[in-house]
């Protein structure tokens, strides 16, 4: 393969949010958990599940679902949490998001990747980097850095600790 073709492939790893299949680039995935305790930080926003200890480290776990603006993550034995990194304003976060099944990882070439809807479409499009068609159905490709603003980073941020304290408390 040349240069210039490996340049204009990129991998996404596809999960699916009820009958919707959605695509985040690799590079923002660090793991992919079996589903766990979470513990829960009291007054989170709805979509904030609670925390979970990842490692030693406490990891914010959040429903995609409910982000998204669906009915909340039924959990089933396909339910599992992929662990994302995702940058605001400068600053690396990690958090775990919720996902209903974990697909594939697909190889999605440049000229495969239509911009996203305009109007019309039922999830905001400032955070759908752009759609792909792949087998007859559309993927939504994701940026993760824009699907939280800053000010739901900092809300997670600042549970995130509350949630260590509470682990800590618990050891």
């Amino acid at each position: 393969m040349s240069k210039e073709t490996i340049e204009k492939v990129n991998s996404f790893l596809s999960f699916n949010l009820g009958e919707e299949e959605f695509a985040a680039h690799v590079s923002k995935v660090i793991n992919i958990l079996e589903m766990t305790k979470i513990t829960e930080v009291p007054k989170s926003p709805e979509y904030m599940k609670g925390v979970i200890n990842l490692r030693g480290t406490v990891l914010p776990v959040v429903d995609t679902r409910i982000k998204f603006g669906m009915a909340p993550t039924e959990y089933t034995t396909n339910t599992c949490i992929i662990v994302m990194e995702v940058n605001i304003e400068g600053d690396e976060v990690q958090v775990g998001a919720l996902v209903d099944s974990v697909q594939a990882v697909l190889e999605i070439a440049d000229n495969q990747i239509q911009p996203p809807p305009g109007i019309g479409s039922k999830y905001k499009s400032d955070f759908i980097y752009g759609m792909a068609k792949i087998d007859e159905k559309f993927i939504m490709l994701l940026d993760m850095d824009k699907v939280f603003s800053v000010d739901e980073v900092v809300i997670v941020k600042e549970k995130t600790q509350e949630g260590e304290k509470k682990i800590e408390n618990k050891e």
